[in-house]
């Protein structure tokens, strides 16, 4: 009775038939509040998000190191990625690219962040393993200039070369494939024993009430599958009302997608990551927020190009990695303060205060600055 009443993200599920009552019925009978369709949709997301990646862990740990760390590799971002999946249906490429603008520096800055300052207040000095950090960072920097180069061609590349962005953009994406996969191999087999921990966090999570017993092949499939859905079908509902709230609460599609959609996909991550603080695994905590931007940029990002291909509007083409020039700013600022942060193998409160500053100074100059202002760049002999 105790657990029933203890504070979850599952009570958010309450919001699950308020998004579906304000979505299916008409307005005669109080229905299809555009604003509160997306409110709703967006906290009951969340929820969901936590369902897919605890029926991830334990799917992982029944099909061994290899094979786990791989499903929590492809499926570790699976919200964020159903999410910017509906919205590139839907024609919304800009919502798209500010939602993986979103995901990487609200990982490295707020997740990041917010486990530093609340493991800070609770433990005077907080420790990790600095190789691995550094490991990290490399394949940050390496996301950065993947970024970065599109926007540049962009810029310097005159007119006329639309089709050639989505040709740049392609074969950008298979390298940040390729290189992913080539990460993955390093830190689950010839070079495992950097990404172990530092001071035996291999120690069983439990949540206060004794250990977590590991889920059935069964149940964490039938969770993951129960979670889809329900991520897909929000998504949808979140996505259809995301310019009408924008409009509402007086925002541009791109804040939304780099601040909203961002945190509510990430939401779950975010929990974790200060549960681990709290509990000084910074390891895992480290891992969480920085592994999460990598796998936005070198994965989830280089997938939906290709399926922008196949899943995108005709009329509008395939997604390019060309991003506003705000964007790639906040991106290598993002990824520069972190690196800072993380590269001496330890942390405290203040840092946490400080990454955090910087994530709300960035979050700022998106809420005020000028919607034609974080529309694509324009050529420079246009």
């Amino acid at each position: 009775m105790s657990s029933f009443f203890k504070p979850s993200l599952n009570w958010l599920l309450v919001f699950l038939p308020i998004a579906a009552y304000q979505e299916y019925m008409p307005a005669s009978y109080g229905g299809r509040h555009e604003t509160w369709i997306f409110i709703a949709s967006c906290l009951a997301i969340i929820p969901a998000a936590g369902w897919m990646g605890n029926a991830t862990e334990h799917l992982a740990e029944r099909t061994g190191e290899g094979v786990g760390g791989l499903l929590n590799a492809t499926f570790g971002n699976a919200a964020e990625l159903i999410i910017a999946l509906v919205a590139m249906h839907a024609g919304l490429y800009e919502v798209v690219k500010a939602s993986i603008t979103g995901s990487i520096i609200g990982n490295l800055l707020l997740v990041l962040g917010g486990a530093c300052l609340a493991g800070g207040l609770k433990h005077p000095k907080l420790t990790f393993n600095a190789q691995a950090a550094s490991s990290y960072c490399s394949m940050l920097f390496l996301a950065a200039a993947a970024l970065v180069a599109p926007a540049m061609f962009h810029y310097l590349g005159g007119s006329g070369v639309q089709q050639r962005e989505q040709s740049l953009s392609l074969v950008i994406s298979i390298v940040l494939i390729v290189t992913y996969g080539c990460s993955l191999l390093f830190s689950l087999h010839t070079h495992r024993q950097l990404f172990t921990g530092s001071s035996g966090e291999a120690a069983e999570v439990d949540d206060g009430d004794g250990p977590e017993h590991t889920w059935s092949l069964k149940k964490s499939l039938g969770v993951l599958a129960i979670a889809t859905v329900i991520l897909s079908v929000t998504a949808e509902w979140m996505v259809g009302s995301v310019t009408h709230a924008a409009q509402s609460f007086g925002m541009t599609n791109v804040f939304v997608g780099i601040i909203i959609v961002a945190i509510v996909g990430n939401a779950a991550e975010h929990s974790t990551a200060l549960m681990m603080a709290l509990k000084k695994r910074m390891d895992l905590a480290v891992g969480i927020a920085i592994g999460s931007s990598i796998q936005i940029s070198l994965f989830v990002a280089p997938v939906l190009v290709f399926a922008s291909y196949f899943l995108g509007p005709a009329a509008q083409g395939p997604m390019d990695l060309v991003f506003t020039t705000a964007e790639v700013l906040a991106i290598v600022l993002a990824v520069l303060v972190t690196e800072q942060v993380v590269s001496d193998g330890e942390t405290n409160w203040l840092e946490g205060v400080q990454l955090l500053s910087v994530y709300i100074i960035i979050g700022l100059v998106f809420y005020f600055l000028p919607g034609e202002a974080q529309a694509p760049m324009v050529h420079a002999t246009e």
